[in-house]
């Protein structure tokens, strides 16, 4: 039985906490931690039984008791525990994004290969999506030749006050961003980028831009158009369709029950992320256990999550100059290949 600490205790490392604790199979959690004891005390009492209750990351990471390490705090703090995961050598499972900017990313990367150990994997949960991989088969199988250009949406309903113009880039696209290249193709990578500003929404609080485009294309010449709307007041909107040479595969959201009354015939649409992506986060989670039980790590790597974050990057930087940026990751380590 993996036993399991969770670092980070709001509302998605709440979720992970029930999830490790009921739903995971080889797994127990027995410790959680957060720098508020409250919010610690809180996702302890969620889950019952004897959890212990940390404040301090570090001592919860090296606590014997403790076989693998879960965090699920905000992204700019990822990098202290993650490295200190690595240096006890234990397997660690880190939301998205590996970290917020492509140093400290480089950073987790050069102590996991100095490790010798594969002790990271990132949680970019679309790739346990049924749909994606259903897509990903197709596209695998040759049937509908090879892919050329994606259009992909991801509206949101609306975001919190404090969501920046950059937050749509590094919070919300960089699930496009990881998965895309994934999805065409395991040997796809990321070569230049840009974004574009249409007309504002009135819908966005002061300082947001709001929509964005972001032209991203790959070394291969596939060219991936992605609406980032996060004010769209409609729901939450996530669809992918793929232009191959010989047919389109189009990937909608799931859909509800159509509808017809009063005159109209109507289908609703998700609220938020939770529903539609909350199967993902139980496979993956599952599939991450599975492979800490056989000493390796599956999904996204530290270096998948270090080239996501150079991909912001760029995008960050043509936020600005509205130009198009560059994406230079460098050679991919042997240790990741």
């Amino acid at each position: 039985m993996l036993k399991v600490g969770l670092i980070g205790c709001g509302m998605i490392g709440k979720e992970h906490a029930k999830r490790i604790k009921y739903k995971i199979q080889g797994a127990d959690l027995v410790a959680v931690c957060d720098v508020f004891e409250k919010s610690a005390r809180a996702a302890a009492e969620l889950v019952g039984g004897d959890v212990k209750v940390y404040t301090d990351a570090d001592q919860m990471i090296h606590d014997p008791d403790v076989d693998a390490v879960v965090v699920t705090t905000p992204g700019n703090f990822h990098k202290s525990p993650v490295l200190s995961a690595i240096a006890a050598g234990k397997p660690v499972f880190t939301e998205k994004p590996l970290t917020t900017t492509a140093a400290d990313c480089k950073e987790i990367v050069d102590a996991e290969m100095a490790s010798g150990k594969h002790l990271v994997q990132v949680g970019f949960m679309r790739r346990y999506d049924r749909g994606y991989n259903q897509v990903r088969e197709m596209i695998r199988s040759g049937g509908f030749g090879k892919p050329m250009i994606l259009k992909c949406t991801h509206r949101a309903e609306s975001v919190a006050d404090d969501y920046s113009t950059e937050m749509a880039v590094t919070d919300t696209a960089i699930h496009e961003i990881n998965v895309l290249p994934w999805l065409i193709g395991d040997h796809e990578e990321w070569d230049e980028v840009q974004v574009m500003f249409p007309r504002q929404t009135k819908n966005a609080h002061e300082g947001l831009r709001d929509p964005q485009l972001m032209m991203m294309k790959t070394k291969s010449g596939v060219i991936c158009m992605v609406e980032v709307n996060v004010n769209c007041g409609f729901g939450y909107d996530i669809n992918c369709e793929v232009v191959c040479e010989d047919g389109v595969i189009n990937l909608p959201c799931p859909s509800f029950p159509t509808t017809r009354k009063n005159f109209e015939v109507a289908t609703a649409i998700e609220k938020n992320w939770i529903l539609r992506f909350i199967d993902s986060y139980d496979v993956e989670l599952q599939d991450w256990v599975d492979h800490v039980a056989q000493g390796t790590t599956g999904g996204s790597s530290a270096w998948d999550g270090y080239t996501a974050a150079v991909t912001a990057d760029a995008l960050v930087r043509s936020q600005t100059t509205g130009a198009v940026e560059k994406v230079a990751c460098g050679e991919t380590p042997e240790f990741y290949r």
